[in-house]
């Protein structure tokens, strides 16, 4: 009686591609580009200050939608975010990796397209500054669907790629909101039919609804999950703290944008943990 053995034998790794080490070293390159640009063109180095670009539309106080100022401080969070995530992706041992290989490009994209963005308010045509925070919003929502039909392969691949992202994607769609209110004030057509506190309830609201959508459709990766909602409670926090402490007044917004922030915090930790259940 004889018996066989199944040997196994490991397969070698998959060796990285031209491709690859273009996508690696163009991406790091783009990003320091692209975060040096969008600080000089934030006023960080000195010059004009978003919040005093355009005549002022986008400051603290220019609607009722206008998050208060120290609500952009999130920004040193992300631009962290991006710059860990362009050395982490250009480690040899993430070459191949297929998460990677499926977003960093448009990963690119975005801090391209965040960089534009300063670029065109700063120049003060705000309806096109609405086009490009649009498309930026469109960008991460593409980067979104691809985190969540790939699972991260470690840890802190997670941590560094999916919870810069959820930060990320999860204040551009507040700071859309809060662009397209402001571009609509300026252009003098901000008031239409509800004024200043109905539009303002409505995009709160608009903002409450998005951010559960997210938390649905992210529900299976945790971590880009809550870094959404945190982005987004935060942003909508600050509406309300900018409207029920002045100098622009107005408890009704301050009140739905209070109750929008719990709303954005609370819907990814109950989608989560049902997905978890599953």
């Amino acid at each position: 009686m004889s018996a066989t053995r199944e040997t196994t034998t490991a397969q070698p790794a998959e060796a990285p591609t031209t491709a690859d080490r273009t996508r690696q070293v163009t991406v790091l390159v783009g990003a320091a580009i692209a975060i040096a640009g969008a600080a000089y063109g934030s006023g960080a180095f000195g010059g004009q200050a978003i919040q005093d670009a355009a005549g002022g539309a986008l400051s603290a106080d220019a609607t009722v939608v206008a998050p208060d100022s120290p609500a952009f401080s999130i920004w040193s969070v992300i631009y962290l975010g991006l710059a860990v995530f362009a050395v982490y992706q250009v480690l040899p041992r993430t070459a191949t990796d297929p998460r990677l290989r499926a977003v960093s490009w448009w990963v690119l994209v975005s801090m391209l397209l965040n960089a534009a963005w300063i670029g065109v308010v700063q120049t003060g045509v705000l309806p096109l500054s609405v086009l490009v925070i649009g498309l930026l919003v469109a960008v991460l929502a593409v980067i979104l669907v691809r985190l969540v039909r790939i699972a991260p392969t470690s840890r802190v691949q997670g941590i560094v790629l999916d919870g810069t992202v959820g930060l990320y994607l999860g204040w551009a769609s507040v700071a859309t909101l809060a662009n397209v209110a402001a571009t609509l004030a300026d252009a003098g057509v901000g008031e239409l039919g509800l004024g200043a506190s109905g539009w303002g309830v409505v995009v709160v609201a608009a903002g409450a609804v998005l951010s559960i959508a997210y938390a649905l459709f992210a529900a299976r990766r945790p971590v880009v999950a809550i870094g959404i909602g945190l982005a987004m409670a935060w942003g909508l926090g600050w509406i309300a703290y900018g409207r029920a402490n002045g100098p622009l007044l107005d408890s009704t917004v301050a009140v739905a944008a209070g109750i929008a922030a719990a709303v954005a915090i609370l819907a990814p930790v109950v989608t989560t943990l049902r997905a978890r259940r599953r």
